[in-house]
């Protein structure tokens, strides 16, 4: 049973789940709000939460400082879009000074970084994953139904210029989409000297398609790369579920986060959390852990959260169960609630 340590205690406990995994890492999302409305993550049409449904800016900071107090060394801040959230930068100037936190990470379209990029890294944010699925403007407005992809690639150089060594693009396939654009935008982050990472489409929400047409294997970008590129496998780790390989003589490293074609539960390390307070141990799975009551209810005891919390590690799954094959999604709710 996992232990709250009193202040003579140097390590903070650990977050231990019913096979012995150790969770150090939380995705937390601050809205479910997006300034871009991407095929695979929305519906055509998208309804909003209420803003007192939403998480306050306070009540991400103290949900982060309690996870931080039992042994999260790792915070990812997602969204929808997390720089529209009006006043964000405070969180992330808030969350940055936790002493024992190692990484504070972010995942944005990209759209909001042209302005807001050097204040994230005077804020302390590590690192910077962006979303990039083409490199042709007409079609990634398709892919986005909104993006302006001029405005993303100033973004990219405006996190450059801030001085992140650790940029990120994140890139879905979909056939007949982007597929054709693998090596193309492989080609853009070797230019940029920056990585990138394939990520197969998961069956998240009601979508206008469906996810098996789409459907492309990691394990075939892979082999389609190795017969245009050196490439060597590495065990570089960001503490996520991406393997990856380096481009020799490159400063670039290939990441594929392959949960269809390579199931990576077992060494799962992380829970999400959505901007509704929502506890999900799983991002394919429904089992959850309603925060928002325990935090609105108890404003200046931490306990009951910490319990809580402590508690859910008992039903964490051992992983989740995408196929394909079904013509429903796995997940009714869209990736933009449960956060990138």
């Amino acid at each position: 049973m996992t232990k709250v340590p009193n202040s003579a205690n140097k390590k903070p406990p650990q977050l231990l789940d019913q096979f012995g995994r150790h969770v150090d890492y939380i995705r937390l999302s601050i809205t479910d709000r997006c300034d871009f409305r991407c095929v695979y993550c929305m519906g055509d049409e998208m309804t909003f939460l209420p803003r007192d449904e939403v998480l306050s800016l306070e009540e991400c900071a103290r949900l982060v400082k309690v996870f931080v107090r039992l042994g999260v060394t790792k915070v990812r801040i997602t969204g929808g879009e997390p720089l529209v959230r009006k006043n964000s930068l405070r969180l992330f100037e808030e969350i940055g000074k936790l002493k024992n936190l190692k990484e504070l990470v972010l995942t944005t379209n990209g759209s909001q970084l042209e302005n807001q990029a050097q204040g994230l890294k005077n804020a302390g944010v590590k690192r910077i994953n962006i979303s990039l699925d083409s490199l042709d403007a007409a079609r990634f407005k398709t892919i986005t139904r909104t993006g302006e992809l001029d405005k993303v690639l100033r973004g990219i150089q405006a996190a450059k210029l801030a001085g992140f060594d650790n940029i990120k693009l994140n890139t879905v396939l979909m056939r007949d989409f982007n597929d054709d654009e693998t090596v193309s935008l492989v080609d853009f982050a070797i230019q940029q000297a920056i990585d990138i990472s394939f990520i197969e489409e998961m069956p998240l929400g009601d979508v206008s398609h469906t996810r098996e047409s789409t459907f492309v294997s990691n394990a075939d970008t892979l082999n389609l790369l190795k017969s245009k590129y050196p490439l060597t496998a590495s065990t570089v780790t960001t503490g996520g579920p991406a393997r990856y390989w380096r481009v020799a003589d490159t400063q670039t490293k290939i990441g594929f986060i392959s949960p269809h074609s390579h199931n990576f539960c077992e060494s799962c390390n992380r829970v999400r959390i959505s901007c509704k307070g929502e506890l999900y141990l799983c991002l394919g799975q429904e089992d959850k852990v309603d925060l928002m009551p325990l935090l609105r209810t108890h404003p200046h005891d931490d306990q009951p959260l910490i319990q809580a919390i402590m508690d859910s590690m008992a039903i964490k799954p051992k992983g989740h169960d995408f196929d394909l094959r079904r013509t429903e999604p796995a997940v009714i709710r869209f990736m933009s609630h449960t956060g990138g």
